[in-house]
C-alpha cells in the first residue's frame, strides 16, 4: 500500500469512528468562543451595543432621581472617613509644630523646669492600677512620688569633656522613668551649663507617635538649647490627671 492510499484509508476510518466530525466541532466550539470573546472585549462591537444600551437607560434615570434624603447620611459618612485619614495626620503636623515652636532666643534652660515639664508628663499619663482612692473632694487617685537627679562622673583634669546624666523615676510607674546623657566641655561651657542627647533619628512615623516629654526635648535640641544644672536633686507628690469612677459603700 503506497502513502496515498494509506492517508485515504486513514481519513475514511476516522470519518467512520467520529474522530475527524469530534475535532471539527472542537475547533468551531474555540472559534465561536474567542470570537465571543473579542465582541464582548474593553473594545468589542457587542460591549459597545450594551454600553450604550445601559447608558440610554440609567443616565437620564440618575440624573432625575431625587438625592436629597441621603445628603445627611453621606455628609456623615465623609466626615468619618475624613477623621480617620487624617487623624494621625493631624497628630504628626501638632508634633510638627511644637518640635519646632520653641523660642530660638531662649539659649538654655533650668533643669528644675524640665522636671516640671515631665512632672506633667507623669501626671496625664501615669498607671493609676494599684493607687489608692480618696473621696475627700470627690473620688481622685492618691499622689505618686517623682523625683530627679543628676550625676556627674569623676572629673579628669586632661580631659576636655566632662559626662553626666540626669535621671528622672516615678517609684509607681517605671515605664514614664526617663535618662538624659549630658555633656559639656570645660572651655567651652559655663560651669552649669550641659549639652544633651537625646534620639533623634525621628522620622515620620515616629513623630506621629512620640510622647509629648520625648518631643519636648527633642525641640530643645533642635534650638540648641543647653541644660542649666541649678539644683542636682528634687522631688515632688504627683497627682494623676485621671478621674477614678465614684463608688460609695
Amino acid at each position: 500500500m503506497n502513502l496515498e492510499e494509506s492517508i485515504k484509508l486513514t481519513v475514511e476510518n476516522k470519518l467512520k469512528d467520529g474522530s475527524i466530525e469530534k475535532m471539527v466541532s472542537d475547533y468551531v466550539e474555540k472559534g465561536i468562543s474567542e470570537s465571543l470573546k473579542e465582541l464582548f472585549g474593553w473594545s468589542g462591537d457587542a460591549r459597545k451595543v450594551i454600553e450604550g444600551q445601559i447608558k440610554s437607560v440609567m443616565v437620564p434615570y440618575l440624573e432625575n432621581y431625587d438625592y436629597s434624603q441621603y445628603i445627611v447620611k453621606l455628609d456623615s459618612v465623609l466626615a468619618d472617613v475624613l477623621n480617620k485619614v487624617t487623624g494621625d495626620n493631624r497628630k504628626l503636623l501638632s508634633n510638627f509644630k511644637e518640635l519646632m515652636a520653641t523660642d530660638v532666643e531662649i539659649r538654655e534652660v533650668k533643669i528644675s523646669d524640665v522636671f516640671k515639664k515631665w512632672c506633667e508628663y507623669v501626671s496625664k499619663n501615669v498607671e493609676t492600677d494599684g493607687l489608692e482612692v480618696t473621696y475627700d473632694d470627690g473620688p481622685s487617685y492618691e499622689s505618686v512620688e517623682v523625683s530627679y537627679e543628676f550625676e556627674e562622673t569623676e572629673e579628669r583634669s586632661w580631659l576636655k569633656q566632662e559626662k553626666g546624666r540626669i535621671i528622672f523615676e516615678c517609684e509607681h510607674d517605671e515605664k514614664m522613668n526617663v535618662c538624659i546623657d549630658v555633656y559639656r566641655w570645660d572651655d567651652i561651657h559655663k560651669k552649669n551649663q550641659w549639652s544633651f542627647s537625646v534620639d533623634d533619628n525621628c522620622n515620620l512615623n515616629s513623630l506621629r507617635h512620640i510622647d509629648e516629654f520625648k518631643l519636648y526635648l527633642m525641640a530643645l535640641k533642635q534650638a540648641n538649647v543647653y541644660i542649666e544644672i541649678d539644683k542636682t536633686y528634687d522631688n515632688e507628690n504627683v497627682y494623676p490627671e485621671k478621674e477614678p469612677e465614684a463608688y460609695y459603700e
